[in-house]
């Protein structure tokens, strides 16, 4: 029932007095000596106008409507509605929480005739002080309520603002005191008295330093931690101390404190619920601290709504009810504690979220912890740990880096890690450039103090043995650690410090011990090799297979036209595959057999579909399971979805599979025998109803004798209900109950004069009356009791039912393996069946000379959605290796680039491609340089980093590779930047011998290589209409040189001003006649520096060993340079 200052009702005459009621009963009640309510006004003046959500927490709907309601009531009823969830939030897009307001009663309004009453203080025990009338109260917030004659209700404090009395010790006011008065001093009051204690004891929140008392702003100052100085302490509450504790520890954090039924927020982190998200912000109240609070159900809602604001959320909850803090006090004799204890449940952050209810998003999240180890005579050394959270997957790296951090930069782009652990000063500032550019702009960086916080390797295998996540005998048996742990431990110290970090801030978030125990390690590759297609960072980026250019979202990437997985574990391993396509010619023919089954074979597919609807996420849910937090309805969905596969993929075995689906499909473990124990392990009728996990009965004694209790009392109050039937000859009478009191006897109002005299009134309604029996009240705390001792073993039960199912993980995470891969070529299939017309299986040839035909080829992300000009692509084979692309602006290069490198990943992905034809090689890496950027960090010009990644891509690249690069040079002056072009280009064609484009706009490098057999020149095909000074772009691929690039009727076409394009082709016409008088000048034939660089490589390679010559040689190669 809500708390409130009605008056009780008169008792009648005949009614026994309550010292008299408790006299009578065997536990001994403390009799009120004062029974006189608190007034409307002065309660009202008590709680601020605003009731703390907790004095809530025992909430009897039936008195809302009672005539007799106070104002404080409705006060207390706007209060619920000020902190429900606020119905616009234009920057977080999240499910509405659950209401707020406890279950509505079927019954009519009751007048309760219990009172207690709200005192505010600074000596707050944090205690449910309980009146005679309702010592059965269990739900009561702690601390809310002593004993009306206890002490005079002082009013609140208001909240505190810039202006409040505490503000005066602030260095910035201009505070002064007032002068002393001759007379006599004002006569003390309570509330004057607790003001200047509150003064003292807060006054240390207006300067805020950590707990090195370093202030905000000092270089070493630590947000994390707050300093409290000990006066501070000694004069603290019993609450105020538990949650200071605990508060201190995680100034930055957002601390969720569990009062009751509710979740309160406390000062600071009170004034951001109320100016992020517009709860409601009381005064005063508990320990006179701000405060807002959310109901417990709705803490998820609440939770992923400060976490998607990029706050830190800590959730702290009671280990045990008030109930069973008076059942263990009347067990010792005293009191041990004057409050509930409380623990710290988790802290959660951006990237490190384990409850998939606070999860939108199907794709992993990953949270990574850097080492990066310089040496002076090689590349930087680069260790990695990656973990996602919510699967309990972790995985390791450690691997020397070139200077431009290829495979740091790949790994970045393939896991785009949502959190970040860094060593304070430890990286360099190139290393922090490519993580820049490489994560979203809501990433997370957490920066660790070397040694202390972002452990050393040796301190790591310290820490791994001690804390025992895994099976030994003693802290040196390393033989059950995890294979990948176990190949880092000996000489590979940034991957073992980079675990240590990972390790330290998991245990900072409580959440280390369910994660690590898991076991699920394994080694991480960027650069995959041997099976598999290789996608650097540049490529992922450059080509936009996860991430657009435009705006960083998923829209129009190539992962999003592919992704049509059904389920969520599907999605992420189908991510995965994208970062690594098939390289191996007999592994992507078999994919793509599977895919023509799939896609021919209608029923093959329905029965596939049949087994991926309605799998709810069970990686996810598997992990919880292991970690003891899972929900028991999700434990019952685990395993009512692990039977649907093992009924399911029987069906599919039924059809005679091909390629890589019958691999597949062989791979699954038997689940029958593993499931039947768990047919009839529990009562999955009552978990689903009430939301409880009861074993058969004889699987657990303690449990089975427990609830034998229960419903033996349950047996004597019907036993008891009868006989007062019999005894008032009616059977009106039932038994109600009423917020935390149950078992209440209902009484028709004209019986209510036959009731025996030793009976009390709790309440009434129209029509009738309820009252509490001596024997029924007894009972009635009896079997709260016997309750509340079940409920701990259902707790237990409950980890024991999840540690058995657990001990099969290595088996369910198999199934849940196999029926991702199931989805990914059903979602394949489908993306190929999605292509439009024309479409084709690629054809895989295994030649010698490289080849890549397309006939008719267009770009899957966009052929869907508009009218596309499609193109053919002849690389290799009988053509010549490399395409010189040159075009007007705007042209539709770029767009050929991509589209043959998309065309190829979907090949190797076995995938149909969009084109009438394919035939091609298999490619080993695509490589591309793309774009113009600069490193500034780093002192890094645009051309400088043009130059490092071409150097990258003549390191690397090999006969089987596809490079794409576009405008290479014009980062330098037109002859700098001309003269690397063509020795790049020549470089590729004549000793690499990889299959590309090299799209430009130096028109002339067509006349350099108008005769190389391995370069052909191509163009983009156009209209161009002088007079109107624009151009008509057609978007064919043509042979050819481009006459120009056309930059003035682009220009006009832009909206530039004609003033300044007629200006501009004015002055390129002059620079163009110069040009060509030069050349006519020069009757010499010029030859490419190609083949001269040709000649002084032989010259210089001891197949001439003449100086002359060789001097020679350079003499004229100077000479052609200055002349081009």
């Amino acid at each position: 029932m809500a708390r409130s200052s009605l008056k009780a009702k008169p008792r009648d005459a005949n009614q026994p007095s309550i010292t008299s009621f408790f006299s009578k009963l065997k536990t001994p009640v403390k009799p009120k000596l004062n029974d006189t309510p608190i007034p409307v006004s002065v309660a009202a003046e008590t709680q601020n106008d605003i009731p703390t959500p907790s004095s809530e927490a025992r909430n009897d709907n039936n008195s809302a409507t009672d005539p007799q309601s106070s104002p404080l009531k409705e006060r207390r009823s706007e209060h619920r509605q000020s902190i429900s969830p606020v119905s616009e939030l234009t920057t977080v897009h999240l499910q509405s929480p659950p209401p707020t307001s406890p279950d509505a009663s079927d019954e009519e309004p009751a007048v309760q005739v219990n009172k207690r009453r709200r005192v505010v203080d600074s000596d707050d025990e944090d205690e449910y002080k309980q009146t005679s009338s309702d010592a059965s109260d269990s739900d009561a917030s702690d601390g809310d309520f002593a004993p009306a004659d206890t002490r005079s209700p002082v009013p609140a404090k208001k909240a505190r603002s810039t202006s409040s009395s505490i503000a005066k010790y602030s260095s910035g006011t201009s505070y002064t005191a007032s002068p002393a008065k001759p007379t006599h001093s004002p006569k003390p009051t309570p509330k004057r008295d607790f003001e200047k204690t509150n003064e003292e004891r807060y006054s240390w929140l207006l300067d805020v330093r950590d707990a090195d008392k370093n202030p905000v702003g000092h270089k070493d100052y630590d947000p994390r931690t707050l300093y409290i100085p000990p006066s501070a302490w000694s004069k603290f509450t019993p609450f105020e101390k538990q949650y200071w504790e605990i508060k201190s520890k995680m100034w930055n954090t957002v601390v969720f404190f569990k009062k009751g039924k509710f979740y309160e927020l406390y000062e600071n982190d009170a004034e951001i619920a109320s100016s992020k998200f517009d709860l409601k912000l009381a005064g005063g109240g508990r320990a006179n601290m701000r405060l807002c609070g959310v109901p417990e159900m709705s803490f998820d809602y609440w939770a992923s709504s400060f976490i998607a604001q990029g706050y830190k959320v800590a959730r702290v909850d009671q280990k045990e009810s008030l109930l069973a803090k008076e059942m263990r006090d009347s067990k010792s004799g005293s009191k041990e504690d004057k409050i509930v204890k409380r623990e710290l449940k988790c802290v959660l952050t951006g990237g490190t979220l384990v409850d998939s209810a606070m999860i939108s998003d199907d794709l992993a999240i990953y949270c990574m912890a850097i080492k990066e180890i310089l040496r002076p005579t090689s590349g930087p050394v680069i260790g990695l740990c990656i973990v996602d959270t919510a699967t309990g997957m972790f995985q390791i790296a450690e691997f020397e880096d070139d200077m431009n951090y290829t495979r740091f930069e790949t790994i970045l782009a393939q896991v785009r890690p949502k959190e970040l652990l860094l060593e304070k000063n430890g990286l360099s500032k190139a290393a922090l450039h490519i993580i820049k550019n490489n994560t979203s702009t809501g990433v997370i960086y957490n920066y660790l103090k070397p040694i202390t916080e972002f452990w050393t390797a040796q301190i790591t295998e310290e820490e791994l043995a001690r804390a025992k996540y895994f099976e030994s005998k003693d802290q040196d048996d390393r033989s059950n650690w995890p294979a990948a742990i176990k190949s880092v431990l000996n000489g590979k110290e940034a991957a073992m410090s980079a675990i240590g970090a990972l390790l330290w801030y998991l245990r900072t978030l409580n959440i280390d011990e369910q994660l690590v125990s898991i076991g699920n390690f394994s080694a991480y590759d960027p650069l995959v090799k041997a099976n598999n297609m290789v996608l650097d960072g540049q490529s992922l980026q450059n080509l936009e297979i996860f991430v657009n250019c435009f705006d960083g979202s998923e829209t129009g990437t190539l992962f999003q036209f592919i992704n049509r997985c059904t389920t969520s574990f599907g999605k992420r391993m189908l991510r995965n595959w994208l970062c690594r396509p098939l390289y191996s010619i007999s592994h992507i023919n078999a994919r793509l057999d599977s895919i023509d089954q799939l896609i021919e074979d209608y029923t093959l597919q329905e029965s596939v579909e049949r087994l991926l609807v309605s799998l709810p996420d069970l990686e996810r849910l598997l992990s919880r399971i292991h970690a003891l937090s899972c929900k028991p309805k999700d434990f019952l969905r685990v395993i009512e979805g692990l039977e649907q596969i093992a009924v399911n993929m029987q069906k599919i075995k039924e059809h005679d599979l091909r390629g890589e689906l019958r691999t597949v499909v062989d791979s699954m473990p038997n689940l029958d025998s593993d499931l039947e124990p768990w047919v009839d392990a529990f009562d999955r009728q009552k978990l689903l109803n009430e939301g409880i996990i009861i074993p058969r009965e004889g699987f657990e004694p303690d449990f089975d004798a427990s609830l034998g209790v229960i419903k033996e009392i349950e047996v004597r109050l019907r036993d008891q209900l009868r006989e007062y039937r019999r005894m008032l000859k009616s059977q009106d009478l039932i038994f109600k109950d009423s917020g935390k009191e149950i078992y209440l006897i209902e009484v028709p109002v004209k019986l209510a004069s036959s009731v025996p005299k030793d009976w009390l009134q709790m309440g009434a309604t129209a029509k009738t009356k309820r009252f509490w029996s001596p024997e029924v009240r007894l009972l009635a705390r009896e079997l709260m009791e016997a309750r509340e001792v079940h409920k701990i073993k259902e707790m237990g039960i409950q980890n024991k039912l999840y540690e058995m199912f657990a001990t099969k993980y290595d088996t369910w995470i198999s199934a849940v393996n196999v029926v991702a891969k199931i989805d990914c070529l059903l979602s394949i299939s489908k993306a190929s069946s999605g292509l439009g017309v024309p479409s084709c299986r690629p054809e895989f040839v295994d030649e010698e000379r490289s080849v890549l035909e397309f006939n008719e080829l267009r770009h899957p992300c966009i052929c869907s959605n508009t009218e596309f000009i499609p193109n053919d692509i002849a690389l290799g084979g009988s053509n010549a290796k490399l395409n010189l692309l040159t075009g007007a602006n705007a042209a539709g290069k770029s767009t050929i680039l991509r589209m043959t490198c998309i065309a190829v990943i979907l090949a190797q992905m076995g995938c149909y491609v969009p084109a009438e034809s394919c035939r091609m090689t298999p490619v080993d890496r695509i490589m591309t340089r793309l774009g113009a950027n600069d490193n500034i960090l780093a002192g890094q010009s645009t051309f400088y980093v043009e130059l490092a990644e071409t150097k990258k891509i003549l390191a690397d690249a090999t006969d089987r590779t596809l490079l794409v690069i576009d405008e290479l040079g014009r980062g330098g002056s037109s002859f700098d930047g001309f003269a690397i072009a063509e020795s790049v280009l020549h470089h590729i064609a004549t000793h690499i011998g990889s299959l590309g484009f090299f799209a430009t706009h130096y028109g002339t490098l067509g006349t350099s290589f108008e005769d190389h057999p391995e370069v052909e020149s191509k163009r983009m095909a156009i209209l161009v209409n002088e007079d109107q000074r624009s151009v008509t772009f057609l978007y064919k691929l043509e042979n050819g040189v481009s006459p120009g690039s056309f930059g003035m009727h682009v220009a006009s076409m832009c909206g530039i001003s004609h003033e300044i394009v007629d200006y501009a082709a004015e002055a390129a016409k002059t620079m163009e006649h110069t040009s060509k008088v030069l050349a006519k000048t020069s009757t010499e034939k010029v030859m490419p520096l190609g083949i001269f660089s040709d000649l002084r490589y032989f010259a210089d390679a001891e197949t001439c060993n003449s100086r002359s010559l060789i001097t020679f040689f350079d003499q004229v190669s100077n000479v052609l340079s200055s002349r081009s």
